[in-house]
């Protein structure tokens, strides 16, 4: 018998019944891998032992499990718990009840369950997680079995499934394995709320009053209510809800009435927490407020928050993704004492939230999760949620390709097989865009390097100056450089312009917002710059991105000149301070391009905002060739066709003007085969030739003109 200190388990061991133990504890029970043990909290469950690596040997004291085994032994993290050797018999029956209601289970799940709880462990009021293929992981409560303490499920074991007419909770158990990414946000607040609610003597001593509301803030979708879910389960406190939109009553009196009463019944049930979602919609900023309900229930908060200290042991969880919007009062210390920031995830967390997400998921062995995070830039954890769950459907279109829902769809033999590989993911990947730009997001052709003609400098130079500054940040921080904030892609119409920007996106495998200029003007003041803050905001919440400006010159003229106005020089302002203000562009590249770099703002030209300036020349005869192999390479060409002989004859023409005497040769080709049918279909010089003379003449004409 020992007793041990419990810590909570690594995600990819989370919600499988398992409990990790030191090696030399595991002697001393006299146990090896996979043996039974008892855990003893307030109540005693069993569990399978698997051995804990720890280099320092800090594993000796500690015994790490998940959320579900710590419930069924009703003990908390740092709880100690006595450990003991285990011995159960063989299950002859077993009597569960599904938690969620809307579970429908019928008799073709008793084998599917019979196979997946062979081996688990269970005693009577136990809870355990099963995952159904097809639908999340779901939760039963073990209501009886024979022999009666703890039993191994078999073979053998006969399940009894059976629905209880009391009303329980069934909500999903939420424990800090479940949260992926977030584990200096995660530590900051168990500082700040489970110190307080566990142990308040330890404020006592320190002669200080404990903090009593903390802000959450994040995008949406980076777990702001998950955090607070799983920090009320964690500590068994009393949790309160309050959501934003639910308080706003239309009888004077009432929102503020209903906001005490939750206030009130916290209090009677200490320890609580009470849980404000969306904050900024019962709390906007009071002087910019519409009614006069708003104004009233900013006040309430504020006087009940204020009251918290002889409320005593109640603390405040707030979550919004408008911090700005907030009044300011509520922000204040003694009100929210502390602001934690959920940003989006970095490579790691994202690797780290994919593994929580898929840890139930019959994964193939090609799926590699670092790949997965270097294309999932921007993502925030709701969409690494839904990524995984399109993952999983495009598996099950796959494999069952056409399901009958009056067939036996439900027999699980046949859904064994089932299994999401790699390129479920990269499939699903086409579908599922970061949430936080979904709005402005656009659909990139699949323009690679390649498909661009000649360039080969002004390719080199996107490289160095955006590519190698993504994908090896490390060097670029070692050699304490930065890479430049713009590049203006400065040439006359045609020369390839935004076609390098789209290749550049593709090649970049980064968010890319692409904004055309002239749409961001607007008739009523203030708006053109409040898109241009909007769009920098967003593109910071999804680093690593490129912005690209197509056109600017339609919204950053020189302010020096009599033709610009009022919302002219604001817009070019508002640029100014967005690409070199204060706030410093961290992994966002501004990219821009335009035919009249002439009439562009010098402030915006100067290094520190557009550090290089790339001139887009006309082609010359080895580029002009090369872009003629690209636009007839799918194209039904004569095989005794020499581009080099037709690219004497479009020297001084565009890149796009090429692109069009090939569409123009092949339409050619198609009357000319309409009207003698008996020949092969072929793109030859002479259709080549004509296109060129048609060009030349309408280029004289709209010269003369």
């Amino acid at each position: 018998m020992l007793s041990l200190r419990i810590s909570e388990i690594a995600a990819s061991y989370a919600l499988k019944g398992y409990a990790r133990i030191s090696k030399q504890n595991m002697e001393e029970l006299g146990i090896s891998s996979w043996d039974l043990i008892e855990i003893g909290g307030k109540r005693k469950t069993v569990v399978r032992a698997i051995p804990l690596e720890s280099a320092n040997g800090d594993g000796e004291s500690v015994i790490e499990t998940d959320i579900v085994t710590r419930d069924n032994a009703k003990a908390r993290i740092d709880d100690f718990v006595v450990v003991r050797k285990a011995d159960s018999k063989n299950a002859t029956k077993v009597t569960l009840a599904p938690r969620n209601k809307a579970l429908l289970y019928n008799t073709q799940h008793h084998k599917y369950l019979n196979n997946r709880l062979h081996g688990v462990p269970m005693t009577v009021g136990d809870k355990i997680s099963v995952n159904f293929p097809g639908s999340k992981v779901e939760e039963f409560d073990v209501l009886s079995t024979l022999p009666s303490n703890s039993v191994v499920v078999n073979n053998t074991t006969k399940l009894d499934i059976r629905r209880r007419s009391a009303a329980g909770n069934d909500a999903r158990v939420l424990g800090y394995e479940d949260i992926g990414g977030l584990d200096e946000q995660v530590k900051k607040i168990k500082e700040m709320i489970e110190l307080p609610i566990k142990f308040p003597q330890i404020f006592e001593r320190l002669g200080i009053d404990p903090p009593r509301g903390v802000l959450l803030v994040g995008p949406s979708g980076s777990g702001k209510t998950l955090i607070a879910r799983a920090i009320a389960h964690e500590t068994n406190a009393n949790f309160q809800v309050i959501n934003g939109p639910e308080i706003i009553h239309k009888f004077y009196g009432e929102s503020e009435a209903r906001i005490r009463n939750i206030f009130d019944v916290a209090t009677r049930n200490q320890p609580s927490i009470i849980f404000l979602d969306e904050l900024d919609a019962i709390a906007p900023k009071r002087e910019k407020a519409n009614g006069d309900v708003e104004k009233r229930v900013v006040a309430q908060l504020l006087t009940l928050m204020d009251g918290l200290r002889e409320r005593g042991n109640v603390i405040v969880i707030g979550a919004t993704n408008l911090p700005d919007v907030i009044d300011p009062s509520l922000r204040r210390p003694g009100r929210f004492d502390r602001e934690i920031v959920l940003g989006v995830p970095d490579s790691n967390s994202r690797t780290e939230i994919m593994k929580i997400h898929s840890r139930s998921m019959p994964l193939a062995d090609d799926v590699d999760y670092d790949k997965l995070s270097d294309l999932t830039q921007g993502f925030v954890g709701a969409d690494l949620e839904n990524l995984c769950r399109e993952a999983a459907m495009i598996s099950l279109r796959r494999t069952i390709p056409d399901i009958e829902l009056e067939d036996s769809f439900h027999d699980f033999d046949s859904i064994k097989p089932l299994t999401v590989n790699m390129d479920d993911f990269l499939e699903a990947l086409k579908d599922v865009e970061p949430s936080a730009i979904k709005e402005i997001l656009v659909e990139i052709p699949k323009v690679s390097w390649d498909d661009v003609g000649g360039l080969e400098d002004i390719k080199e130079k996107l490289t160095e100056c955006v590519i190698l500054p993504l994908k090896h940040k490390n060097l670029f921080d070692a050699a304490n450089i930065k890479a430049p904030k713009g590049i203006m892609l400065s040439g006359p119409p045609g020369t390839g312009k935004t076609l390098l920007a789209r290749a550049l996106a593709n090649e970049s495998s980064v968010n890319f917002i692409s904004i055309k200029a002239a749409e961001l003007i607007s008739k009523y003041v203030g708006e053109s710059e409040q898109s241009i803050r909007e769009i920098f905001k967003k593109a910071k919440q999804v680093a690593p991105c490129i912005i690209f400006f197509d056109e600017i010159d339609a919204i950053a003229p020189s302010r020096s000149s009599s033709d610009t106005n009022n919302v002219s020089e604001r817009v070019v302002s508002q640029l100014l301070t967005e690409i070199d203000g204060i706030e410093e562009l961290v992994d966002v590249y501004v990219l821009a391009a335009t035919n009249r770099i002439d009439i562009i703002d010098n402030a915006l030209l100067r290094s520190g905002r557009f550090d290089m300036i790339i001139d887009f020349p006309y082609p010359d005869k080895n580029e002009i060739r090369e872009i003629l192999r690209i636009h007839t390479k799918d194209k039904p060409v004569k095989k005794d066709l020499k581009l080099s002989k037709i690219a004497v004859k479009l020297e001084g023409l565009t890149g796009a003007d090429i692109a069009s005497i090939c569409n123009r040769a092949a339409i050619l080709a198609i009357k000319e085969h309409l009207k003698n049918r008996k020949s092969l279909f072929r793109i030859s010089e002479k259709h080549f030739t004509s296109s060129v003379k048609e060009l030349r003449s309408y280029q004289r004409n709209n010269s003369v003109k």
